[in-house]
């Protein structure tokens, strides 16, 4: 691209797809601006763990010039991930994958947290490049391919390339698609275990290095290993999407809350219960939602979409962060190589993006089926044993 007709871009959201893109753009003499909604970059908990694969997640770090930062920060270990019954009994345990001894080469998909991921990706870039407390509010079209930004302090501001990296509402979906995102039937109910291994050892010990997953009857048990000996619990129900309103439930009552979800998950084994019973951090109420399948929107100069705004799926594809990271990665070497127009550019990578987002998404769908179910228990046991 030519530096005498560079774009002004603004990438909507500070997620590890908008800020890959942000970095890889700089890295080439490219400017871009990230705007979000939070207060600060630590405003918020930045969530569990994510496993970068190689193919996807630390293919977009490579080219970001980050994945020694990555391999400093990853958790290999992390990767390993065990499958228990409803009755406490391990059913199949993998081993987590290695560094390359000769190397040092990350191997496999290992486990960085979110928040030392979307740090290194922050402090890789220049300073002011993320604009805090940005809130958008709407965007409005100006001319072909340029649009005002409205944010929701009165502020505005004109791009001629709008990234919509902004998630599962994402404000500039709004523009492209008439698609919301679609209440899945399933919840999770996040809770947690500060120094696990200390404070709650037989949990710890069941969790294991990595991902424990107990999966049953439509209901189950997700315990993630964190960072700073931090276990991080999902406990998820099919069930409807007010599922505490319909009970008559207030969701800031802890006590009513336990109660409730250990009414769900009667004749679990106590070893397992513990994760209802043990919280350190309270109950947060996560219904899981994904945009229709497949989602595309006619290609419009001047805007797209990256990561969750573009592709909102389950967690259980396991590629949404890499996903992200990798679309961000192809928008930014897309406009990166382009020798004609950025319309051209955008064209182009959304050609790439569109049919790799659907199968994704469709794998996506059969997988939270698949894990909350009635023969979940069966159906997962069988996946893992045909995939390790």
């Amino acid at each position: 691209m030519s530096t005498s007709t560079l774009p002004r871009i603004a990438i909507i959201g500070a997620g590890p797809g908008g800020l890959t893109c942000a970095r890889i753009l700089q890295r080439h003499g490219i400017s871009a601006t990230v705007y979000d909604r939070d207060a600060s970059r630590s405003a918020r908990d930045q969530g569990g763990t994510l496993d970068m694969h190689p193919e996807s997640g630390q293919k977009a770090l490579r080219e970001a010039g980050l994945l020694d930062g990555f391999a400093a920060s990853a958790r290999p270990e992390g990767g390993q991930l065990r499958l228990v019954g409803r009755d406490g009994r391990v059913l199949l345990d993998t081993a987590p994958p290695e560094l390359d001894g000769a190397t040092g080469a990350v191997v496999g998909s290992p486990e960085i947290d979110r928040g030392r991921l979307r740090d290194l990706l922050l402090n890789s870039l220049h300073p002011d490049t993320v604009r805090w407390n940005h809130g958008l509010a709407h965007v409005e079209p100006l001319t072909v391919g340029v649009h005002r930004l409205h944010f929701a302090d009165g502020a505005t501001t004109d791009a001629d390339l709008v990234i919509g990296a902004d998630g599962a509402w994402s404000t500039v979906r709004r523009r492209l698609s008439d698609a919301t995102p679609i209440y899945t039937g399933v919840t999770f109910v996040e809770t947690g275990l500060d120094d696990a291994d200390t404070r709650h050892p037989a949990l710890a010990a069941l969790t294991g290095d990595g991902t424990m997953m107990a999966l049953d009857d439509n209901r189950g048990f997700i315990a993630q290993r964190n960072g700073n000996r931090h276990v991080r619990v999902y406990v998820g129900m099919r069930t409807g999407e007010n599922w505490h309103r319909d009970a008559g439930l207030d969701a800031s009552d802890e006590v009513a809350v336990r109660e409730a979800l250990l009414k769900e998950f009667t004749g679990w084994s106590p070893d397992l219960l513990g994760f209802i019973t043990d919280t350190d951090t309270g109950y947060t109420n996560r219904p899981l939602y994904a945009l229709p399948v497949p989602h595309a929107w006619p290609h419009t100069p001047g805007l797209t979409l990256l990561g969750d705004a573009a592709h909102l799926m389950s967690p259980f594809s396991g590629m949404g962060a890499n996903l992200a990271m990798l679309d961000g990665a192809d928008l930014a070497r897309a406009l990166v190589d382009a020798t004609t127009t950025t319309d051209d550019a955008v064209r182009a990578y959304e050609e790439l993006l569109l049919p790799r987002s659907a199968a994704a998404a469709e794998g996506a769908a059969e997988g939270i089926a698949g894990a909350f179910a009635p023969d979940s228990a069966a159906q997962t046991l069988a996946h893992m044993t045909r995939n390790h």
